[in-house]
């Protein structure tokens, strides 16, 4: 006779997702580390993410014991151009990790700036943050200031407004804006919501026009505003919890309820600005 009984739903969250949380690493890049044998549960080495996990197991990697969720942060931080927005650099270049104040936490960075690209990178200890604020379906607008080599007129732009195909790769309708001409040079203000490689510089080249410039300005509702090169500012955490548009998964696991609105929020200077350094791992 077949046992039909319902079989009880474990207890706690998949192994991935709480170090995730944990700041750890993304929820893919966690379950990669897993698959390498870098993670032990209660002491035993485990090769699957198909295990859920309490507040009551050890957890550690790479040896280090995986510290309690601390609460969802964000940062907000100015790149310089010469850095890899990457934990390591497999040709040995600094990346933005080898930048960051002292006193900051294990962070990720929400997507990515090539390393000949500067301006506004969006920082956070929380995976279920950065997954979220990445997903094609949030639709964040990004804006950037982009230098291009050359005379642009304003219908030489015009396949970018209506989107294009390159290399038979789709790319969404951007906003461009022809700001001024400076010299050889045209500043223009591109916006788009998607984050595709080389999104912009590839646009560009499409329509004969070669960047050599190019600055993120804005990400959503967060601002580049008078944040200097290379430094680094919080976000407040209520703005965090309370206006990011996003249900964030308190220590209990209960998830919050997103507000219907996402506001723009005042800058204020961090004092976490200060000697360049790595941060703790």
């Amino acid at each position: 006779m077949t046992d039909n009984a319902p079989k009880e739903t474990p207890k706690g969250d998949r192994i991935a997702k709480v170090l995730a949380r944990a700041g750890v690493a993304s929820r893919r890049e966690a379950e990669r580390m897993i698959e390498a044998g870098r993670v032990r549960v209660n002491g035993e080495q485990i090769l699957s993410p198909a295990l859920n996990v309490t507040e009551s197991d050890a957890i550690m990697v790479d040896g280090n014991l995986v510290s309690e969720q601390e609460p969802p942060r964000m940062w907000m931080y100015h790149k310089p151009t010469g850095l890899v927005t990457s934990d390591r650099d497999e040709k040995g270049r600094e990346t933005i990790y080898d930048k960051m104040p002292e006193d900051m936490p294990r962070v990720m960075s929400v997507g990515r700036l090539d390393i000949n690209s500067e301006g506004l990178l969006l920082l956070t200890n929380d995976g279920g943050i950065k997954r979220k604020l990445e997903l094609p379906s949030t639709g964040w607008l990004r804006r950037y200031r982009v230098r291009v080599n050359g005379r642009p007129s304003d219908a030489a732009l015009e396949p970018l407004r209506k989107g294009i195909t390159i290399e038979g790769e789709r790319f969404q309708p951007m906003t461009v804006t022809l700001d001024r001409q400076q010299g050889a040079n045209a500043w223009l203000t591109v916006g788009l919501r998607e984050g595709k490689n080389r999104e912009i510089r590839r646009a560009m080249e499409a329509v004969n026009l070669s960047v050599n410039r190019l600055i993120r300005i804005s990400y959503g509702p967060f601002q580049l505003g008078e944040l200097k090169s290379g430094e680094v500012e919080e976000v407040r955490r209520k703005i965090v919890r309370d206006q990011l548009g996003l249900e964030i998964e308190d220590a209990s696991g209960t998830a919050q309820k997103k507000p219907k609105t996402v506001q723009r929020f005042s800058k204020r200077r961090s004092s976490m600005a200060g000697k360049p350094g790595k941060p703790r791992r």
